[in-house]
């Protein structure tokens, strides 16, 4: 077997480990939150990888041969934190006491020591794995060489490196020349951002042939580039990984030494690790030593207001040089694509953050910088993929600064995301986040802008007020980035949700927000008039059937009607023991008495009107002429998203009125709908966990999934199956998926209850690895608290222990459907990063424009129809390799109800 080489990129560990974790400190108030993240990392590297030959790489002091070619080099990062350089000499210390080779070369970086050894590996036919969190040493990736981090999970082989830059490892140092790096100080091309430099260099080949052609490049962007032709070659000279540093040892030198057991035992004592001590390690999602909630809310505040322009420089270039900075916007509102800057606040590490008033109003107000202003400076940094940033629903923050022209870049975490991946059931707010993991209280917004008829805007709200709670927003922010990620990255599973799935489907959600969708306002507008004079239709019919006129809205009035007048048992009663007139018991009541019928749709329409009809076209941006939804990421238990202001995914699809809505949007001139649909996911993903044989046969044979059953359950061959005898096994198949009882699914069709449960047995005995997975889904259930999706999602069941029957009952429904819908969620949410990331690949025109279920909306140019019929089905069902083939169905129309 090929022998492993394992390096670690320590000064990249070094600061990251620095800002991402608590203040953690020792029982003499030593800061060791540094060197608590680089050791963790280092016992976790040894516990996952057996490694031939390792080494822990540092950068040495003093100046290196960069610092000669170039005087600015890294010219704009701050001085070491005293906090920071207080912990390198005992980290150092504790590494070789570890017995890990710890290297240093004077006059390179680690970057480069770490290319000469990964090289001269490669060269010998080693297998290189190189941990680090920085983009420069992807230029190394090789088969044989490949890059591992830690903190989010991510491997890095040449196929991620081409996924991830849109460049193969021989072209990254290239396209990082044509981008520069804010970080090292490196210029690039002025406005060439990530996908510019990768286009330029897929297209051209090289940054040779790219400045050859520099000519023939239009636009502003095009100008930058020759400016830039003269410095090109220094700053690839600059990020270039050297390769061939004379190092004074030899790669047999490099491996695990004996721990010296007495030295690390009086430093790990002193940095209050002595778990660490024993031979068996801790779980990798063990908390950090020593931290509790409570004692990680006792963190040392420093808060400024940055009311000058020199403020603003000086805090400018702290977050430049800091590896990740919380942010967050403060607002005139709440609607994404209206909402106006008011302010914006920083956080840079525990304790550390500022607030900068922008456009406070009232008598009084303080001399502020302005928007304009702010926001010219702040640019480069917030557009700036390399500057990390995090925050606690960025889209919004994203939105909001689309609105003022800025693009924000860079994002790297979501505080919002990272609480929904761990605890989908909890809340996710950052005061409910602030109390259960840092147990803290931060101010709440109603207690800045007051609330209810009260409430004043963010823009009236006092300065000095303002700053207080915006900057504790967003240090508690960082804060509980600290605690969550490091349960994140200590999962594997977890950390491929949050990381693979929804930090990149946040992205392409926010594009379809900010793209939002056409509609035909005045048909809508022509519908409402008509579904109005329906409603006044069915009330007069109902007050003839009732034989008075009543208040069709009214359910006291209703009763009355029902089980008073007409002397109709009462069906069930409400928590207050009123008699119910719900739609379930208005159902029960329509097949016998037309009254009930004429109610539900008397309500249909009312919602479809006053939802839809009457509210959509009140709803069209002015400056863009489309409807905005707001997806929610972080709602459903399962996975789903949600539609809000307006609602797109509950328009009916199966009512004439709600064919008619869907009719309402509209493809722009030139263009079609394209609707992209799974067919049958939740069954096909039942076939996959059960591994039901039957079902697989059925599935790989590509049949009538329902057809199939109602062969199987009523014992037919498929040629005889009737077409009543489908929709009897149509049923089947979603109700047993979705918990449904005997004495529902008899309700369902009409039937006996005997004679349903006879239906249900006989599906079992056909498909008895359905059976099995239900009742081993159940029994998990209950140990673990939770279910999982097939790939990986954690959907935690609160009441599935629950001492009230009902309730533990619903759970376990819950628990067998919950995979189901959860993997679905997973999938759509893969195939909306498929299908964006080729858009964006092949620079197409197309774009998404709804996500509703399992179905994507998309707008089409007439002249990319052909390739959306066939790459959009074919990426959707690759996504996900299951035991039975996921298909997608596409339907084209010049509306979203002719191509549903």
């Amino acid at each position: 077997m090929e022998k492993t080489l394992l390096l670690v990129d320590g000064s990249s560990y070094l600061y990251r480990a620095f800002h991402a974790l608590p203040d953690l400190r020792n029982a003499a108030g030593e800061p060791t939150g540094a060197i608590y993240g680089v050791l963790n990392m280092l016992r976790k590297l040894l516990a996952d990888y057996q490694a031939d030959y390792l080494a822990c790489v540092f950068d040495a002091r003093g100046r290196t041969f960069r610092d000669d070619l170039y005087d600015k080099y890294k010219a704009n990062r701050p001085p070491m934190p005293d906090d920071l350089g207080s912990q390198v000499e005992p980290l150092l210390e504790a590494i070789r006491a570890w017995g890990w080779p710890l290297l240093q070369v004077e006059g390179v970086e680690a970057d480069d020591v770490i290319g000469t050894l990964a090289r001269e590996a490669d060269r010998r036919g080693l297998r290189c794995v190189i941990s680090t969190g920085d983009k420069d040493l992807a230029q190394l990736v090789t088969e044989r060489v490949t890059l591992v981090n830690t903190m989010s999970n991510e491997r890095l082989d040449p196929e991620g490196v081409k996924a991830k830059f849109g460049v193969s490892p021989e072209r990254m140092l290239d396209y990082m020349t044509l981008v520069g790096d804010s970080v090292d100080n490196v210029p690039g091309v002025e406005k060439v951002g990530p996908k510019t430099a990768a286009k330029w260099v897929s297209q051209y080949g090289s940054i040779e042939e790219v400045m050859r052609h520099a000519g023939e490049i239009g636009g502003a962007v095009g100008e930058n580039l020759r400016k830039a032709l003269g410095w090109l070659p220094k700053g690839r000279q600059l990020l270039a990984v050297k390769c061939d540093v004379k190092l004074p040892f030899d790669l047999e030198d490099l491996k695990l030494a004996p721990r010296d057991e007495q030295r690390l035992s009086d430093l790990l004592s002193r940095f209050g690790f002595k778990s660490w001590l024993k031979e068996a390690p801790p779980a990798a999602s063990e908390p950090p030593p020593s931290v509790s909630a409570p004692a990680a809310a006792q963190v040392e505040r420093h808060y400024e207001t940055l009311s000058t322009e020199a403020d603003l420089s000086r805090w400018l270039e702290e977050i430049e040089g800091s590896a990740l900075v919380a942010i967050g916007t403060e607002t005139t509102n709440e609607e994404p694509m209206q909402a106006r800057i008011v302010g914006l606040s920083f956080a840079t590490r525990a304790g550390r953050a500022a607030y900068l008033p922008l456009a406070h109003r009232y008598a009084g107000a303080p001399e502020q910088v302005g928007v304009e202003r702010a926001l010219a400076a702040l640019r480069p940094w917030l557009e700036s993929e390399g500057s990390r940033k995090l925050g606690h629903n960025v889209k919004f923050d994203q939105h909001v600064l689309s609105n003022h022209g800025v693009l924000l870049r860079g994002i790297a975490h979501d505080t919002l995301l990272e609480s929904y991946v761990i605890e989908s059931s909890a809340r996710h707010d950052v005061e409910s986040l602030a109390q259960r993991h840092l147990g803290a209280k931060p101010l709440a917004i109603e207690e800045v802008t007051g609330a209810g008829a009260q409430r004043i805007s963010f823009e009236q709200v006092d300065v000095a007020r303002a700053a207080a709670y915006s900057a504790e927003d967003t240090d508690i922010t960082l804060r509980l980035h600290s605690a969550l990620e490091p349960k994140i990255a200590a999962d594997q599973k977890l950390a491929r949700i949050y990381g693979e799935i929804e930090m990149p489907v946040r992205e392409v959600l926010y594009r379809m927000e900010r793209a939002g969708v056409l509609i035909d306002a005045r048909q809508l507008e022509a519908m409402s008039h008509e579904l109005g004079q329906k409603m006044l239709d069915l009330e007069a019919r109902a007050h003839k059937e009732a034989g008075q006129p009543f208040n069709l809205g009214s359910p006291k009035q209703i009763a009355e009607i029902f089980f008073e007048k007409k002397g109709i048992p009462v069906v069930r009663k409400t928590p207050s023991g009123a008699p119910s007139t719900d739609e379930e018991v208005l159902e029960k009541l329509a097949l016998d008495h037309p009254l009930a019928r004429m109610l539900l749709d008397h309500r249909e329409i009312s919602k479809l009107k006053s939802t839809y009809t009457d509210k959509l076209p009140r709803m069209v941006n002015p400056q863009t002429g489309r409807v905005h939804t707001t997806y929610g990421q972080a709602v459903a238990v399962t996975g789903r998203l949600s539609s809000n202001d307006p609602n797109l995914q509950n328009i009916p699809v199966r009512t004439n009125e709600g064919r008619r809505i869907r009719e309402a949007f509209v493809a722009p001139p030139g263009s079609v709908i394209v609707s992209a649909d799974y067919s049958q996911v939740e069954l096909r993903i039942m076939a996959h966990i059960s591994g039901d044989e039957n079902l697989l046969r059925a599935f790989a044979a590509g049949e009538d999934i329902h057809r199939a059953t109602a062969a199987e359950v009523f014992g037919r061959s498929l040629a005889e199956v009737s077409p009543e005898e489908r929709r009897y096994a149509k049923v089947i198949n979603f109700g047993l998926i979705y918990g449904m009882s005997a004495f529902g699914l008899a309700q369902q069709l009409g039937l006996e209850r005997a004679t349903a449960q006879a239906y249900i047995a006989s599906y079992f005995t056909r498909y008895p690895g359905v059976a099995k997975y239900m009742e081993d889904t159940r029994k998990a259930a209950r140990d673990r608290g939770y279910v999982e999706t097939v790939l990986g999602r954690r959907l935690w069941l609160p009441e599935i222990r629950s001492a009230n029957p009902a309730r533990r009952s619903g759970a376990e429904r819950a628990a067998i459907n919950a995979p189901m819908q959860g993997t679905a969620a997973d999938l759509i949410k893969l195939a909306m990063i498929a299908v964006q990331g080729a858009l964006e690949t092949e620079g197409r025109a197309t774009r998404m424009v709804m996500q509703v279920h399992d179905e994507l909306v998309l707008e089409v140019p007439e002249a990319e129809l052909a390739w959306a019929k066939e790459a959009i089905p074919r990426l959707m069902a690759g996504v996900a390799s299951l035991k039975v083939p996921l298909l997608a169905e596409v339907g084209i129309g010049h509306n979203w109800d002719e191509a549903h």
